[in-house]
């Protein structure tokens, strides 16, 4: 059935309203990417703290009885795993890719897994892979709920065995906590990366044992090292939660940023074919008109002759 000009004014103006739309759903995407971004920046200072003061119990810790990386292994270990994905769509591949990775590194894991998802889509996603899922969060929707967030998280892993147990120099590993989220890169807007938060990483924990205090007082520990050390531990893992959920946001506001400048782009194209046909019927119609106004005056011509 071909298109009249009233049927195709109806189509634009409904692809004038969708676009307008899109474009606010880029200004609010384009606006949340700076607050998120402002978050793990703002945050990189108190980090910074929490390693220095995990630096101080590190070096005053017994060698032995600081090491979480064990030659023995637990028979079972317990392997907890928090994805961070999204509760809505129109955002491409950003769940797909991070459960896909995801799904990719667990399975060369072996242990009690038990995981988490942080948003319904990325959630339907771990379930179609038949993954053990424990729980499910919803996204936050601003900066100020992801506090709440990560204390819920918190709570919720918990049910792993305690991880100031892989301080014990008697227990050999039996925790293992793992991130996976996307983050926020120049080249490809995202990609998807996992960290591993417990135990703490060997490697990581010399080469804070190893920094140098940045003033000429030297630091002192006060109470109890151990209990100080997990505290520390507690504010290590905050921290690690809130960067993650808070880059996994900027990529989604990213990625949902890039769909909708190709909505964008597609609209445009269609409104230009909209407004060609349009401007086309129109002269046809015009051009028809013009026909019979002329014919008509040629036959009356002929008749008064």
């Amino acid at each position: 059935m071909s298109d009249t000009t009233a049927s195709l004014r109806r189509k634009i103006d409904s692809a004038g309203d969708l676009q307008s739309v899109v474009r606010t759903m880029k200004a609010l995407a384009s606006s949340s990417i700076g607050q998120y971004e402002q978050s793990v920046l703002a945050l990189s200072d108190y980090y910074r703290v929490v390693e220095l003061g995990l630096c101080v119990c590190l070096r005053e810790m017994e060698q032995g009885a600081m090491r979480p990386e064990q030659k023995g292994r637990a028979a079972q270990n317990a392997i907890g795993a928090i994805v961070f994905g999204s509760d809505q769509g129109l955002v491409g591949q950003f769940n797909e890719v991070i459960a896909d990775y995801a799904i990719k590194t667990l399975a060369t894991l072996s242990g009690n897994l038990q995981v988490w998802a942080v948003g319904e889509r990325v959630h339907a996603r771990l379930a179609d892979a038949n993954l053990p899922l424990t729980g499910l969060f919803a996204v936050p929707n601003s900066v100020k709920a992801i506090t709440p967030l990560v204390g819920q998280i918190l709570v919720e892993s918990e049910t792993l065995p305690s991880p100031s147990d892989t301080f014990r120099t008697n227990q050999v590993e039996a925790t293992e906590l793992h991130l996976f989220y996307n983050r926020p890169t120049a080249d490809a807007i995202y990609e998807p990366v996992s960290q591993r938060l417990l135990p703490l990483d060997e490697n990581w924990q010399r080469k804070l044992s190893e920094l140098p205090w940045p003033t000429g007082n030297l630091p002192e520990v006060i109470g109890g090292g151990t209990a100080t050390l997990r505290a520390l531990i507690s504010e290590y893992l905050f921290v690690s939660l809130f960067r993650a959920c808070a880059e996994s946001l900027a990529s989604e506001n990213a990625s949902r940023l890039a769909a909708m400048e190709r909505a964008d782009k597609n609209i445009d194209e269609l409104l230009e074919n909209f407004h060609a046909t349009f401007h086309r019927l129109r002269q046809s119609g015009i051009d028809e008109e013009l026909f019979d106004v002329i014919s008509g005056y040629e036959a009356l011509a002929k008749g008064k002759k």
